[in-house]
C-alpha cells in the first residue's frame, strides 16, 4: 500500500512565530501610517506572501520585494534559537520518519524565513522537500506551492495529508487536491472548517489526530 506524504506549512503549523510576525507588522505599516490591529492581520496578512501584502497596501512603495526582504531579515533576527516546536510535532515526525511516510514543507515564508525557523526547531535534517511560495509561479492561496511539493515526492494529491494554520493555506492544499488537517493556533475551528479544512486539530498531542489521520480514504500509517 502506499505511504502518505504529510506536507507541513511553518508559521503556525510547526511553530507558533505569528506573534513575532505581527509585532514587525504593527511596527512598519504604523510608520507607513496604517494601524494593524489583531483583525487586520488576521484577515489581511496571515498565510500571504509578505510582498503581496506590501503591494496591496503600500501601492506607492516602489519596491514592495525589497521591502519584504527587509521585514523577513528583520523576522529572523528576532527569531530566537533554538524555538520551541508545536507541541506534539517531534513524535509525529518521528513515527512518520519511522513508518517511511514522505515528508515535506511547504510555506509562503521566504527560503531564508524556512531554513531558520526549521534549525530553529531542530527539525531541518528531517526534509528533503522545502517549497517556498516565493518560488513556484503563486503562492498560497494558489494551489502551485503544494503541487510543487507532491509532484517532487512523487506522491498523488489523494495520498497527501497536508496540515495548515492560515485560510490561504487551507484553501491551497485543498486545491490541490490534499487532506487539509487544520491547527487551531489562531484561528477557530469554525473559521478552518469555512476555509475548507477537512478537520482541524489543537496541536500534533490533540488526542483526535489519530482518528483524522485514519480517514476512511487515507493510508496512514
Amino acid at each position: 500500500m502506499p505511504r502518505s506524504a504529510l506536507l507541513f506549512d511553518l508559521d503556525g503549523t510547526m511553530l507558533h512565530s505569528d506573534p513575532i510576525h505581527f509585532t514587525i507588522f504593527v511596527e512598519w505599516m504604523a510608520g507607513r501610517g496604517i494601524a494593524v490591529d489583531e483583525a487586520f492581520y488576521a484577515t489581511h496578512v496571515h498565510g500571504r506572501v509578505t510582498s503581496d501584502v506590501f503591494a496591496e497596501f503600500l501601492p506607492d512603495e516602489r519596491d514592495p520585494h525589497a521591502l519584504a526582504n527587509a521585514k523577513e531579515a528583520e523576522f529572523r533576527r528576532r527569531l530566537p534559537r533554538p524555538y520551541p516546536a508545536m507541541a506534539g510535532l517531534h513524535a509525529l515526525l518521528d513515527r512518520a520518519q519511522a513508518a517511511g511516510h514522505p515528508l515535506a514543507v511547504v510555506t509562503n515564508a521566504n527560503p531564508l524565513n524556512a531554513e531558520a525557523m526549521l534549525a530553529a526547531i531542530g527539525e531541518r535534517a528531517r526534509f528533503d522537500v522545502v517549497i517556498s511560495g516565493e518560488e513556484c509561479a503563486a503562492g498560497k492561496p494558489d494551489p502551485a506551492p503544494y503541487l510543487a511539493a507532491m509532484d517532487r515526492l512523487g506522491v498523488a494529491p489523494a495520498a497527501c495529508i497536508a496540515f495548515e494554520d492560515s485560510p490561504s493555506g487551507i484553501r491551497s492544499a485543498r486545491d490541490a487536491g490534499a487532506y487539509v488537517i487544520g491547527i487551531r493556533s489562531s484561528l477557530d475551528h469554525a473559521a478552518l472548517a469555512a476555509a475548507g479544512a477537512h478537520a482541524s486539530i489543537d496541536d500534533f498531542n490533540d488526542p483526535a489526530l489519530d482518528e483524522h489521520l485514519a480517514r476512511p480514504e487515507g493510508v496512514f500509517p
